[in-house]
């Protein structure tokens, strides 16, 4: 009876530190997974420089997350933003969908950039929504076929606070002309739907992002900065309207074991 008391002990010691281990190393497969689909869904890059889990609160920390812009476009990046907190559902890790309690991205700092009656924000968006439709129809296809879907994730909270915009432009000569963004707060992405893909999810998020991008105090903002640099053009009471009334429209209508923890989670960002 001792004999069969000491070998349970330790088992329960070694399943126990392999969960430990195992959880300890998610940081680095989602570090890995964020920068490898990232690019995939906004055809620019995406890269986060560490991402830390705590295996205790599901909450996980992401440092150094970039955007980078799409071919054609000068500044060095799209967004950058220090950290990013996300608070997990635990319990959900090994489910579909996913449910994620809350994103917060805190002092995203945006590069505006204009060109040719279009935006970088514009142009990335359009890839995202072509990324979200793709994704959605394998996803349909998976689905009818009886073949294994993708993990979804249903996101309670997003929060984007204490942001600001930098409009640049050929014409300003290199100079940037700086508005705040106004803050953000989204609910229940994916939860009408069972679960948004990762593609949607962005989708939603990014739209949003542009709509704030778009609003007429950060265009009155850029106008009030335009003029002081003499002979500009300014961009209009609705200079930004294109890219915000594409966005609304997208935010609209885009309402829509151990192993198996760490399969989960890698989850988030991929399809299996």
């Amino acid at each position: 009876m001792k004999k069969f008391l000491i070998a349970g002990i330790v088992i329960i010691v070694a399943v126990v530190a392999l969960v430990f281990l195992t959880l300890s190393n998610l940081g680095p497969l989602v570090k890995k997974t964020v920068n490898t689909v990232g690019p995939q869904i906004t055809k620019t890059d995406v890269e986060v420089a560490d991402v830390s889990i705590s295996i205790f609160s599901g909450e996980a920390k992401i440092k150094g997350f970039l955007l980078g812009n799409p071919k054609g476009f000068k500044s060095v990046q799209a967004m950058k933003v220090g950290s990013v907190y996300v608070d997990i559902d635990e319990g959900s890790i090994t489910k579909n969908p996913i449910i994620i309690n809350k994103i917060e991205i805190v002092a995203p700092e945006i590069t505006y950039e204009k060109i040719a009656g279009s935006d970088n924000f514009q142009t990335i968006l359009k890839n995202v929504q072509t990324s979200a439709k793709a994704e959605k129809k394998s996803d349909s296809k998976a689905g009818s076929t009886g073949d294994k879907q993708g993990k979804k994730i249903v996101i309670n909270h997003v929060i984007v606070k204490d942001g600001k915009v930098n409009l640049t432009m050929a014409a300003l000569g290199g100079k940037e002309i700086t508005a705040p963004l106004p803050d953000i707060h989204l609910k229940d992405i994916g939860k009408k739907n069972d679960g948004a893909t990762p593609a949607e999810a962005f989708e939603q998020i990014f739209s949003s992002l542009y709509s704030s991008i778009s609003a007429d105090s950060v265009t009155q903002i850029f106008n009030d900065g335009l003029k002081q640099f003499g002979g500009l053009k300014d961009l209009g009471t609705s200079g930004l309207q294109t890219g915000g009334d594409a966005a609304q429209k997208t935010a609209d209508s885009a309402t829509e074991g151990v192993k198996s923890a760490t399969q989960g989670l890698k989850s988030l960002f991929k399809k299996d």
